[in-house]
């Protein structure tokens, strides 16, 4: 099912270069000695890179610094398969094309081979990792072998990855999209706002090489959240045929069995019912029969999870908010509770108005804790918003402390929020300023809470 489209096999016997030794780029040098490539490996780590992979499947060299020896060494390939996290606008990129490389990336060239009638793709600024889990859980639950795997965490092309398999659900994100040639017949659209701004270049590149995927050949219908403004606005970009999906698309109690919290999440999870409908995985058109599926849902760690109780204090961990609209999502879920939002992280160029306008007009007592690179633009934002509303008719009930680190956040939050309140870390940015990754900044947040007793 490649309908042209370079598939792995199509790399055999010639020459390649592995650019990143990530998860994925491990799957690749695997992948490609299977099939009888000559590899290259690069990597901007290469000594812990080289540590991280079985040697046998190295080429003699090992794993290359990313210098510009190793550039020229690339250009000197039939084909580059590069991580998700390179950007297809690097200059180095570029440069390879004009030397009449081929430049690809490993999700693509799977799907290119893979039987599609036996796919679902997600994408979506957030809920694609909710949704794509919801689904598989459902899918299995009504008797199908689903897998969710991509950008979620399982690479489909490991020597590991699982072979009995009926459906493959899969979470792309906008830089795995970018090296898609085909789609499967039904893809989905979660959400759109503004992110990953660098690797993209501005906001209209972003969004367009995310919904790209419901152009692509292949794609028969695109399942689509309603309730995104963004989503909605672009419309024309969804593809021909387009299945609009709210809160009320399936209405009774079966979402609830998951154990989701917020309207956001019914929406995600009515995404992966229709989706399911429309592969036509027998009984997704049941309400009794999706309930019953939906038992023993597990959630996704540090999305709205509650990590602790102290002192009448609910601790939850939204630590994979990395952008303004989940944490708008995950704020509006505790509507009627006194409430301490942790903020800030990483800067990726992101308008962080919207977030101060939702807390300075939030009813209920709200104290937002501010850290990190983007704490001070979000203080001054809200700072902003209050002083507009004070002396109006409905002045702002928020206040906003600026904080060194999250253990202090934690202090001051629990303190604050005693005895019935909520401490919410949803920080609204990415953790690479200060953090490894989402789970760094979530382990640190737990540890602050244990250090309270």
């Amino acid at each position: 099912m490649t309908d042209g489209a370079t598939t792995w096999e199509d790399l055999a016997g010639r020459r390649v270069g592995v650019w990143g030794l990530g998860a994925e780029g491990r799957a690749s040098v695997a992948r490609l000695g299977a099939v009888g490539a000559e590899v290259i490996v690069v990597d901007e780590h290469p000594r812990a890179a080289s540590a991280a992979i079985d040697p046998a499947l190295l080429p003699p060299e090992g794993v290359r610094a990313a210098d510009d020896a190793a550039m020229t060494a690339l250009g000197t390939c039939d084909a580059v398969v590069k991580s998700p996290g390179i950007s297809r606008y690097r200059p180095e990129v570029a440069h390879l094309v004009d030397q009449g490389v081929e430049v690809l990336g490993g999700l693509g060239l799977w799907l290119a081979g893979v039987d599609r009638s036996r796919v679902v793709c997600v994408t979506g600024t957030k809920g694609k990792s909710t949704t794509v889990a919801v689904m598989a859980h459902l899918a299995n639950g009504l008797g199908v072998r689903a897998v969710a795997c991509g950008n979620l965490g399982l690479v489909p092309w490991s020597p590991d990855a699982p072979q009995d398999v009926d459906l493959w659900v899969v979470e792309a994100s906008s830089y795995q999209v970018t090296d898609f040639e085909v789609a499967p017949p039904v893809v989905a659209v979660t959400s759109l706002s503004p992110d990953h701004l660098p690797w993209h270049g501005d906001r209209p590149t972003y969004y367009r090489d995310k919904l790209s995927l419901c152009t692509l050949p292949g794609v028969r219908v695109c399942v689509a959240s309603a309730t995104s403004p963004e989503v909605v606005a672009h419309a024309d970009d969804l593809g021909p045929n387009v299945r609009w999906v709210d809160e009320h698309t399936w209405p009774g109690p079966w979402a609830e069995a998951l154990g989701l919290r917020g309207v956001h999440n019914t929406v995600n999870a009515a995404i992966a019912r229709t989706c399911l409908n429309e592969l036509g995985v027998v009984g997704a058109d049941d309400d009794a029969r999706v309930a019953e599926a939906a038992g023993g849902f597990a959630g996704l760690e540090s999305r709205l999870e509650t990590v602790a109780w102290h002192d009448g204090v609910e601790f939850v961990d939204d630590g994979l908010s990395t952008n303004v609209l989940p944490t708008l999502a995950a704020i509006d879920t505790f509507a009627g509770r006194r409430l301490a939002v942790i903020v800030g992280g990483a800067d990726r160029d992101v308008d962080l108005t919207p977030l101060a306008v939702a807390l300075a007009a939030r009813p209920e007592p709200t104290l937002v804790l501010t850290a990190y690179t983007t704490g001070p633009a979000i203080e001054s934002a809200l700072r902003d918003e209050i002083a507009q509303r004070s002396g109006t008719t409905d002045p702002s009930t928020t206040e906003v402390r600026a904080c060194d680190d999250l253990d202090e956040a934690v202090t001051v939050g629990a303190d604050w929020a005693r005895p019935d309140g909520v401490v919410l870390l949803s920080p609204a940015a990415a953790s690479f300023d200060a953090f490894t990754d989402y789970r760094h900044r979530s382990a640190t947040f737990r540890r602050a809470i244990s250090a309270l007793a």
